[in-house]
């Protein structure tokens, strides 16, 4: 991604929840990202909107979003678009760095999967999903936010880490593929020029 001009340049996870935090908004920027993913992998569509009505709901008391955090969460919605539908899996989970502590790590995963299955559940509410394999995800996801509190900081636990965080980025792109639906305006080969 780095042939593109430096306004492209994708957001992260620590300067995404910097201003989140700058605005006094209690959330985590990787739940938020989680719950992005879940509804767009349970069908929700391109050219819907009402996303930011529902996160303004879940994470800010139903008020609306500093347009700093409306901003940002506009960006993320976008590049998480682009990136499900490229054809080389640029899809990435919003996590901390490597540098950060594995403790630090493992709770923004939980954190991640837990926004997953509360995103997916928003969008499948009114058609619960048959698919045996998306149904094992989900119930893999509820285990995995639960592991973040036993982990130690070792060469074990980092290779866990890995896996797991890897396993969560494919069954993401599994639900999509299954449910998801590519918005009508989007030519895949196109994907940085059409979707804004």
């Amino acid at each position: 991604m780095s042939e593109h001009s430096p306004q492209r340049s994708k957001l992260d996870f620590a300067s995404t929840q910097a201003v989140i935090t700058t605005e006094n908004i209690q959330s985590h920027a990787s739940e938020i990202h989680g719950v992005l993913t879940g509804l767009v992998c349970a069908g929700f569509t391109f050219e819907e909107q009402s996303y930011i009505g529902m996160l303004n709901d879940l994470f800010n008391n139903g008020e609306v979003f500093p347009d700093p955090v409306k901003a940002i969460i506009k960006k993320m919605y976008s590049e998480l678009w682009a990136d499900i539908l490229d054809d080389d899996y640029a899809f990435q989970l919003m996590l901390p760095d490597d540098d950060d502590s594995i403790v630090e790590r493992g709770h923004a995963l939980g954190n991640w999967v837990q926004g997953f299955n509360l995103g997916f559940g928003l969008q499948q509410k009114n058609s619960p999903v048959t698919s045996s394999e998306v149904k094992e995800v989900l119930t893999d996801f509820a285990e995995i936010a639960n592991l973040s509190d036993e982990m130690e900081e070792d060469e074990d636990t980092e290779q866990a880490y890995f896996e797991i965080s890897e396993y969560v980025r494919i069954s993401a792109l599994l639900c999509f593929t299954e449910l998801g639906s590519s918005p009508a305006t989007v030519d895949n080969k196109n994907t940085d020029n059409t979707i804004h």
